[in-house]
């Protein structure tokens, strides 16, 4: 199977993983601050093209950091805003940016792989067809939440891995973007 193959159009939706996918991962540290938050070399200047293949792009991020109490909901709000700035520089855009706090012991509902942030982003796009949406992230976390939820899998990293959760591989966010057929 390829990208060609799913006939993505506007009423498809995505959802984006953040950390290793849109920014630079911190090894063994989290983004806590605007000032650590770096885009992904090529994500910017094509980010563009997301929001003209799919209806909704939503962010959906794991942020225990805010569990462990080393930034507050304030800091990563913060970052999220700022970051919607600089796409905005782009004319680009996310359409929500939805995040669990919860330690990964707590297995609360919304932390990835549960589905409960898919879930929240259908309350508040109704329009969003989990059979029409794709997950593209940088675990097997993310990989598992597209699976549960019934969206297609795109996983990012410099190798593949072979899991039943993954249905498509590439290097970097801006690769999958490259492969993306025209927007219709």
């Amino acid at each position: 199977m390829i990208l060609n193959d799913l006939r993505i159009d506007k009423t498809w939706s995505l959802f984006l993983d953040r950390d290793g996918v849109i920014n630079k991962k911190l090894d063994n540290d989290y983004v806590k601050h605007w000032i650590e938050f770096e885009f992904i070399e090529g994500v910017l200047p094509k980010f563009q093209i997301l929001n003209q293949c799919f209806n909704r792009v939503v962010v959906v991020t794991n942020q225990q950091g805010i569990g462990k109490g080393l930034y507050r909901t304030e800091d990563l709000e913060l970052i999220h805003k700022n970051m919607q700035y600089e796409l905005a520089y782009f004319k680009a855009k996310v359409d929500k940016v939805y995040f669990s706090p919860y330690l990964a012991t707590d297995n609360h509902p919304t932390r990835k792989p549960g589905i409960g942030m898919a879930l929240q982003a259908k309350k508040d796009f109704p329009e969003i067809e989990f059979s029409k949406s794709i997950i593209v992230g940088d675990s097997l976390s993310d990989m598992a939440f597209g699976r549960k939820a019934g969206m297609y899998t795109v996983y990012i990293a410099p190798s593949p891995i072979s899991s039943a959760d993954v249905d498509f591989h590439f290097n970097t966010l801006s690769a999958f973007i490259e492969a993306l057929p025209p927007a219709t």
